[in-house]
């Protein structure tokens, strides 16, 4: 899914990034459980909606096999943790922080999501654009 910026570009004074949001889909259609692949400004992100309602994107490049391929991995939990593992090698990730939780050295970048009425928006900050 490729998406256009639809939203704000936002920042604070304390010195945090601006934020790029963009449209991803529909609430609703992002089914619990689930994920979904968009293209933000060249950069795939993952996003997730889990069983409770809560939203988490992260970046949807498998570090261990090199395809973009996280969104379509299995979500779960280890230890009250909510994770999604990859379909390739089954290494498992924390869907809050990207820590691999198999290794980890091994970190995912994260992104900003929210729900925006019936809506679900992922961000790009300064620090993730290219």
């Amino acid at each position: 899914m490729t998406t256009t910026p639809e939203a704000t570009i936002t920042g604070d004074r304390a010195g945090r990034p601006a934020a790029r949001w963009f449209d991803i889909c529909s609430y609703a259609g992002l089914l619990p459980e689930r994920g979904v692949c968009a293209m933000l400004d060249g950069t795939q992100v993952a996003i997730f909606r889990v069983f409770d309602g809560t939203l988490y994107a992260l970046s949807n490049l498998d570090p261990f096999s090199g395809a973009h391929v996280l969104s379509r991995g299995i979500l779960g939990t280890r230890n009250g943790t909510p994770t999604v593992a990859s379909p390739m090698y089954k290494q498992v990730f924390d869907l809050r922080t990207g820590v691999c939780l198999d290794d980890p050295r091994v970190v995912l970048p994260v992104f900003p999501v929210r729900r925006a009425g019936g809506r679900v928006e992922a961000a790009l900050t300064d620090e993730r654009r290219r």
